[in-house]
């Protein structure tokens, strides 16, 4: 009997897949694992078959028996999510609300935005270095500064609820992750109760005064898009600035020509993805086959989107950054109905960032020590603690 392969997966670099990840995926597509918590669960590594069931009807977040599913972890996002019976038209409905707030014009409409907070810390940057931290001058603020200008939400509470989603991640204390769970929600029911009273021009704003939503949707749909809408930007800056610095040979492709930075962001969003925890939680809602393999309905079924990036069977040399590499499409963001509506203003941020990194810090590299950079342990999202420059 084979036996289960433990997660997380030890990553020794963060620039490349992790090794037993890679193991496994050289074996065949689909593996027993074992999550954090000791659960079985079922690991699909393939870039083909990870892309397919990301839009498969018969997997879901829900599960008929809650309280008896295999979980990956201890923070809220690791839980099962949504009502077994109603999870395709629930999904549907919140996708619907959500859209327009995502819409191609009013992506459109933000990015001279972006690029002017984007220009503003990295004045601040310059201005007190070299040497400076890039994580914290940069790959930190510009997420936090544009989420909180599209949803309504004061910049001046960053603090406190940057405290809240980091808490709310925390992948070994479930205590700490609860609490910051209960402070984010708290602090979003206090938002949706401001804007009811002197609404504005902002997503929750337009979440609150939305027919049929009640103030604990508002505050739990509003708190979902701060966390995701900023934390995962955070951590594919900070990768993305390391892979460009660890490849000189591709940053002096992009200070040569600028144009190819949006080419470079997808290879970044590809490359920076690593899977280490496993991959996108999804329940079996019916018994089905998985190349050969049998899945019982109920199972625990990690879509492991960071193997799938790194599948050489699609991406030659997957672990070497490639700015002229074909562009098979990554699956960072998921793919069909559960595509990532924040998707467009990630691409905005990132083309933001290195366009104007190359251009007016061209002689950029990393201040690193022997140890290398410092990264972010026991956080969902991973990424890293601080990424020192010189220039």
């Amino acid at each position: 009997m084979t036996v289960a392969a433990q997660l997380p997966f030890d990553q020794h670099d963060p620039l490349r897949l992790a090794p037993r990840l890679r193991e496994l995926q050289a074996r065949g597509p689909v593996h027993r694992v074992r999550t954090a918590l000791g659960d079985e669960a079922w690991l699909v590594t393939g870039h083909a078959r990870v892309r397919r069931l990301l839009d498969d009807p018969r997997l879901g977040r829900s599960h008929p028996t809650p309280e008896t599913a295999a979980r990956t972890g201890e923070t809220l996002f690791d839980a099962v999510l949504g009502d077994f019976d109603t999870e395709a038209a629930d999904h549907a409905r919140i996708r619907t609300l959500l859209q327009p707030h995502f819409s191609p014009r009013r992506m459109r409409e933000l990015r001279p935005r972006v690029e002017a907070l984007t220009a503003g810390l990295l004045d601040e940057l310059t201005g007190h270095g070299p040497p400076a931290d890039l994580h914290a001058g940069l790959a930190v603020p510009l997420p936090v500064l544009v989420i909180c200008e599209l949803l309504g939400v004061p910049y001046e509470d960053r603090d406190l609820f940057r405290a809240a989603t980091e808490a709310a991640a925390d992948t070994g204390d479930r205590a700490r992750s609860q609490r910051g769970v209960g402070e984010l929600f708290a602090y979003g029911r206090e938002l949706v109760a401001r804007k009811r009273a002197q609404p504005g021009d902002d997503v929750i704003s337009r979440l609150a005064a939305a027919e049929g939503v009640g103030d604990e949707e508002a505050a739990g749909l509003s708190m979902a898009l701060l966390f995701a809408g900023h934390e995962t930007t955070v951590v594919h800056i900070g990768l993305g600035a390391l892979l460009l610095l660890a490849n000189p040979e591709q940053w002096r492709a992009l200070v040569a020509d600028p144009g190819l930075v949006p080419k470079a962001v997808e290879e970044i969003l590809r490359a920076s993805a690593k899977g280490t925890a496993g991959g996108i939680p999804r329940y079996a809602r019916e018994d089905l086959d998985i190349d050969g393999t049998a899945v019982r309905a109920g199972d625990l079924v990690l879509l492991g989107h960071g193997a799938a990036n790194h599948d050489p069977a699609v991406f030659p040399d997957p672990d070497r950054l490639d700015l002229a590499r074909p562009a098979p499409a990554h699956v960072t963001f998921g793919h069909g109905a559960r595509y990532c509506l924040g998707a467009p203003l990630a691409r905005i941020e990132l083309q933001a960032v290195f366009t104007q990194l190359v251009t007016r810090l061209p002689t950029l590299r990393p201040a690193v020590d022997a140890d290398g950079p410092r990264m972010r342990h026991g956080a969902l999202t991973g990424g890293l603690a601080a990424l020192p420059v010189h220039w």
